[in-house]
């Protein structure tokens, strides 16, 4: 008998603990983009935004020096360059070093930074760590101090002296030369540069933002006394506008009664413009910070628009019989800069494209639905043009759709009884939910948007369908009906097969949180992955993904209560750190463990798993194997016949299982 291969050991030994910024030089791609420094560069910039965006500094000026590094100055208060009172280490050499440290942090006693360009707690201590040298000198209290790093270390320590007469007496200025090591170009690209300083000079009116190019002796600067609306109209390069430009800013007040959900502060600014034709511009804005994948502020801004239009049609009986209004349709024609401020913002992953804040969504409709309400119904002419505008693409999307619907009637065959269908004929829009658990369904039902959104409960466990004949398929009642539901027969990958029927664009499996719901989704992935192969190729079938826990946290000085949701104890740990970073103990906050969808209420279930603008859907795809590997794969993890086999993969891996016990 042949002897098994010895793994290399697996003992004490062989974890290694990670110190310092030595995370951030092992995996750079987890904390900043790779393809050139700019991120790294912004994480300064974004220090200094904020120091203006409290209130406390006047200019910011970057210059690209003849030498390749980049500096950036700004008339702030100045990083502290005290000892810090737990760690007894200078806090600016803290800053640079510690990848969860800094001024952001602390909300709950109102903090150095009210609002700030997010949590994440590592900024410019990632672009130290990437750095081949970086210089901080700092202005404050009559001092001026000096600290030099490289590769992330201290090589000059802190030097501190009088600040002489006439001289700068607040700001600070940090000088880095990125290490090209990290980066697949070692240069900041201008135009990307230019339109960051821009955007920052447009989102803080009154503030000066320089570039200097040492190398031509060139000085570009931005002002923008009329800030968002210059820049709107410099967008869109003289598209015509339909209407007048809808533009307001709205921020909470705690002495109103409405908006006590949210903190005192938060809020936004915005400027949107109609045009039938021409170059849209859409620009987003989270404390400063350019998102440019949206997200949940993105989705307040397109709902408040949408509600405050539908409210007008209705009002003025301007709808026509047939034609429904959809949120796209108002939208098409839109172009918007919005600057949304967020006390304590959730993007997603490090470098912040995305919000992700579900409160975020609630916060700017609030606002932005009763401004819009109240201009339309000022200027009721102007209401009624934007009306016929949406109306137009309304009857365009219907029309499309009842094409689409002509070409899929013949030979239908009769949809399952306990489907629950959609209102919509647009298969690009509409989702299949394939539900586990009649409660659940029951929840998902009450929850959805019924215009788009359709419910197929599963009963128990779906048959494994890994080695059931085609021709066996449809004796399994739950494999009929999803079957009918979706309305595409069962094929192989080669096979050329007809989509028209396919009567949604995302078949979502939403199931329990827990061990029982990932057996579930693997045996509805089996399914399509065996039988409907082409759905997962062409990225129609997905994942929908609950939450595990809710936290209920109090209200902590300017943050209301809150109900916070984490997929999973990786996430819950995280939320928990913090909660007590924001100065909350363990005994404030309650924690509940979602046993089931069930125990869901419609609302949750709308809010955290099937809401587009605040869920987690995940998408089903083919990973590194290729075809043939993962089929070998499947048929080891999912045949009759392999318990050996299994056994001797699972005994093999076992160790990298995280038990949900």
């Amino acid at each position: 008998m042949a002897t098994k291969k010895p793994s290399a050991a697996y003992s004490e030994a062989s974890i290694k603990v990670l110190k310092g910024l030595e995370p951030v030089k092992q995996r750079p791609g987890m904390y900043t983009r790779t393809e050139n420094p700019l991120h790294v560069i912004q994480e300064v910039i974004d220090n200094a935004s904020d120091e203006a965006l409290g209130g406390y500094g006047r200019q910011i000026t970057v210059t690209l020096h003849t030498d390749h590094s980049i500096s950036v100055e700004d008339d702030g208060r100045g990083i502290p360059f005290g000892l810090h009172p737990e760690e007894n280490v200078p806090v600016v050499e803290i800053v640079f070093t510690r990848l969860h440290a800094g001024g952001k942090f602390d909300k709950a006693t109102g903090g150095a930074y009210s609002f700030s360009g997010g949590l994440h707690g590592v900024g410019v201590s990632v672009t130290n760590a990437l750095a081949s040298r970086l210089d901080v000198m700092v202005w404050r209290d009559g001092k001026v101090a000096e600290l030099g790093f490289a590769d992330g270390d201290v090589v000059r320590p802190l030097k501190v002296r009088d600040v002489e007469r006439g001289g700068k007496r607040s700001g600070t200025r940090v000088t880095v030369l990125p290490n090209a090591q990290y980066f697949d170009s070692p240069n900041v690209p201008i135009g990307e540069l230019q339109r960051l300083l821009r955007s920052k000079a447009v989102l803080l009116p009154g503030v000066e933002v320089a570039l200097v190019i040492e190398k031509t002796g060139e000085r570009q600067r931005w002002k923008y006394e009329d800030g968002l609306r210059g820049y709107l109209l410099e967008g869109m390069g003289g598209s015509e506008l339909l209407i007048p430009l809808f533009e307001g800013e709205r921020y909470a007040d705690s002495a109103r009664a409405s908006e006590d959900a949210f903190a005192e502060g938060e809020g936004a600014a915005w400027v949107v413009a109609w045009s039938e034709e021409g170059t849209l511009m859409r620009e987003s804005y989270v404390n400063l910070i350019p998102t440019p994948a949206g997200g949940t502020h993105e989705a307040g801004l397109r709902d408040g628009l949408f509600q405050a239009v539908k409210s007008f049609v209705e009002l003025h009986n301007l709808q026509p019989k047939g034609v429904k209004l959809l949120a796209e349709d108002v939208f098409a024609r839109v172009s918007f800069v919005l600057s949304a401020k967020v006390l304590d913002p959730q993007f997603q992953g490090q470098i912040k494209e995305r919000l992700n804040s579900r409160d975020a969504v609630k916060l700017v409709s609030t606002f932005v639905k009763p401004a819009l309400e109240l201009w339309l119904n000022q200027h009721v002419e102007y209401g009624k043009k934007l009306a016929e505008l949406a109306i137009r693409q309304a009857q365009a999307r219907t029309r499309a759709g009842q094409k689409i619907e002509k070409r899929k009637s013949s030979g239908v065959a009769v949809l399952p009884g306990k489907l629950t269908d959609c209102e919509s004929t647009d298969t690009s829009r509409n989702e299949l939910f394939l539900v586990e658990g009649d409660s659940a369904g029951g929840s998902a039902k009450m929850g959805r948007d019924k215009e788009y959104q359709a419910i197929l409960p599963l009963r128990g466990k779906v048959l494994n369908t890994w080695e059931t004949e085609r021709d066996r398929l449809f004796a399994n009642n739950e494999v009929h009906d999803i079957s009918v539901a979706i309305g595409v027969d069962p094929h192989n990958p080669d096979d050329s097969i007809d989509l028209s029927n396919l009567r949604y664009g995302k078949i979502c499996i939403l199931s329990d949180a827990d061990v029982d719901g990932s057996h579930i989704q693997v045996l509805l992935l089996t399914l399509f992955f065996k039988h409907f192969p082409q759905l997962i190729e062409r990225g129609h079938v997905h994942v929908a993904r609950p939450p595990l826990f809710r936290v209920d946290a109090p209200a902590r000085g300017k943050k209301p209560a809150q109900k916070l949701y984490a997929l999973d104890a990786g996430e819950l740990e995280a939320t928990l750190d913090k909660l007590k970073k924001d100065g909350l103990r363990e005994s404030q906050w309650t924690i509940s463990r979602f046993k089931g969808l069930g125990e869901m209420s419609a609302e949750q279930l709308w809010d955290t798993t099937m809401n587009p603008d605040t869920r987690r859907l995940m998408p089903i795809e083919l990973g590194e194997l290729d075809y043939d590997t993962t089929v070998s794969r499947m048929t080891m993890l999912m045949g009759k016949g392999e318990a050996a086999a299994r056994r001797s993969w699972l005994e093999e891996k076992g160790n990298e299982v995280e038990a949900d016990i």
